[in-house]
């Protein structure tokens, strides 16, 4: 079988959080900057169909595509690091791919034969590996989990054959490990690389390359006793060191010539790579001419990785202003009225994000009214839209006990709630729903379109008449009130095209003051900030320099 595609497989082993993502990012960052087309793919070895009903405690941020898939956070650092345009079938999960070949087993499609691991759950994860081709130069799958795990057997043993599959000369094997270095004497080890490749080979796959992540820059001779002793050439052993930022990545694994080996490997011709674009965005980001703090009100703030891309998205915009920003994490279940002030001291601008369940909704509310009252600059995502319009109701248009049917379903004045019948533009159709629908089915997912209105903050700052936007919600804003809540002062400054679903709120008389239903952060990228974070940064300079004049 004649194949025009690469692939490229990134494992890892010894423990979790390497950075097998970051690292098969950057990997597609170098390849295009060479001028390659790429596409990226990751393979979740746990049984959930998607992370879609999982604990952000437990998997971090669920990243949404343009068509509504709920995949893992890893497509975010691709579509970050790169031009792929990603959907759903990016992701695959054990889960999903159980799931399809046991619906192939109750539809007879596999003529009564005993349905196995190998072929038919392999054969599956191969399929889903071709489905992301496309016409690209090069495939880049990622591997969930540890080597060794159990998990994560079938996919191993599916990437195994995908070289026999597809040729020798088309595939390659990239496996990040750990190098540690032990204080106590005084050296870098080895032996735990070892052992990982060891049982990599162990399942019939010699690594092509390693990506050693580690502290400092490996010596030769460190280099030349993991080549020995993993059977890999000493220049293919590639240091993943430790950065300041991640977008340094790219940059740190072109000077270990991770790209010239790759390309060699694969017997591709490429240009010369062009990565001065990445070298300023690195330059801007250690030496920034200004800072502001953003005080971040929700509660998974435990776990940072809950908020990947709302974080990503801030320093974006950061980066188009010359600015640090620095991120205060405030857990929304500690704030009231007697402390709110002191915990919102120094914040030069309050974001609440997005999140499910009535934990931590009273602090949300207390800290939007702070911003509202104190014209701090306020950036409220999904839920922080939502609650942003509860707040104004109660405080600002008199509806007493005003608030989401989620959270309250016997409120006065619903004037968030469950719509229960609405147009999907994606297929033309009615969509119906209520509280007893799958968790999944009951949300509007993907990109939608907004109109945003002349005059607005969100006009000015997306410069656009139409824009679109991910979202990931199930309760929506209720017409029945809006005009109450606009003749109160409330502005409606993004709707969809037939004016029945609002998108984006704002108060007029207020410095910067937004909330939207969709998730921006989704679509911001280093080198293409999201305007909405642009302005946002850009208004909490201009607060913090007012507030150093005041002073």
């Amino acid at each position: 079988m004649a194949f025009a595609t690469k692939f490229i497989f990134v494992t890892g082993g010894v423990l979790s959080s390497l950075g097998k993502g970051l690292a098969s990012a950057a990997i597609g960052a170098l390849l295009e900057s060479r001028g390659l087309t790429i596409t990226l793919q990751k393979l979740d070895p746990y049984i959930n169909v998607d992370p879609g009903t999982m604990n952000p405690f437990q998997h971090g941020e669920v990243f949404v595509t343009d068509d509504g898939a709920e995949t893992d956070l890893d497509l975010g650092h691709y579509e970050r690091f790169t031009h792929a345009k990603l959907g759903r079938n990016n992701n695959f999960t054990t889960g999903k791919i159980y799931h399809s070949v046991i619906t192939k087993e109750r539809r007879g499609d596999y003529l009564g034969g005993t349905v196995q691991v190998i072929p038919h759950i392999t054969d599956e994860i191969k399929k889903s590996i071709l489905s992301v081709v496309d016409s690209v130069d090069v495939v880049i799958v990622e591997v969930g989990g540890t080597i060794g795990d159990i998990e994560s057997l079938p996919f191993q043993e599916a990437i195994r054959q995908f070289r026999t599959d597809v040729g020798k000369d088309n595939v390659l094997y990239v496996h990040v490990t750990f190098v540690p270095y032990i204080v106590a004497a005084g050296e870098v080890k080895t032996k735990p690389t070892q052992h990982s490749v060891k049982e990599l080979r162990s399942i019939g796959i010699q690594p092509d390359i390693l990506l050693c992540r580690t502290d400092r820059f490996l010596s030769k001779e460190i280099k030349a006793k993991i080549g020995l002793f993993c059977n890999v050439d000493v220049d293919q052993v590639i240091t993943a060191k430790d950065v300041e930022t991640i977008y340094e990545v790219p940059l740190v694994f072109h000077q270990e010539h991770l790209d010239d080996k790759i390309i060699a490997l694969l017997n591709i011709w490429t240009r010369a790579p062009k990565l001065k674009g990445w070298e300023r965005l690195v330059e801007k980001l250690k030496n920034p001419k200004s800072s502001v703090t953003i005080a971040i009100v929700g509660k998974y703030i435990h776990l940072r990785e809950s908020y990947k891309s709302l974080n990503e998205a801030l320093c974006h915009g950061g980066i188009a202003n010359d600015c640090k920003v620095n991120l205060d994490f405030v857990d929304s279940e500690t704030i009231d009225d007697s402390n709110c002030r002191e915990r919102m001291a120094g914040a030069d601008g309050i974001l609440v994000p997005g999140g499910f369940g009535t934990r931590g909704i009273e602090g949300k509310i207390r800290a939007i009214r702070f911003a509202r009252e104190e014209r701090i600059p306020f950036f409220g995502i999904c839920l922080g839209m939502q609650m942003a319009v509860v707040e104004y109701a109660r405080h600002v248009a008199g509806m007493d006990g005003a608030h989401s049917t989620e959270f309250d379903k016997d409120t006065p004045f619903s004037v968030i709630y469950l719509m229960t019948e609405w147009f999907d533009y994606k297929s033309e159709q009615i969509q119906k729903r209520d509280i007893t629908s799958d968790k999944g089915g009951t949300m509007r997912l993907g990109a939608y379109p907004c109109i945003p209105k002349k005059g607005s903050v969100a006009y000015r700052a997306y410069g656009k008449k139409e824009i679109s936007e991910r979202h990931r919600h199930r309760y929506e804003f209720n017409n029945a009130f809006k005009e109450k809540l606009e003749e109160a002062g409330l502005v409606i400054s993004g709707i969809s095209p037939d004016g029945q679903l609002v998108e984006i709120v704002e108060i007029a008389d207020h410095p910067w003051f937004l909330g939207c239903q969709f998730h921006p952060e989704f679509k911001s990228r280093p080198m293409n900030p999201h305007p909405l974070f642009v302005s946002f940064i850009e208004s909490a300079l201009v607060y913090k320099n007012q507030r150093t004049i005041d002073l």
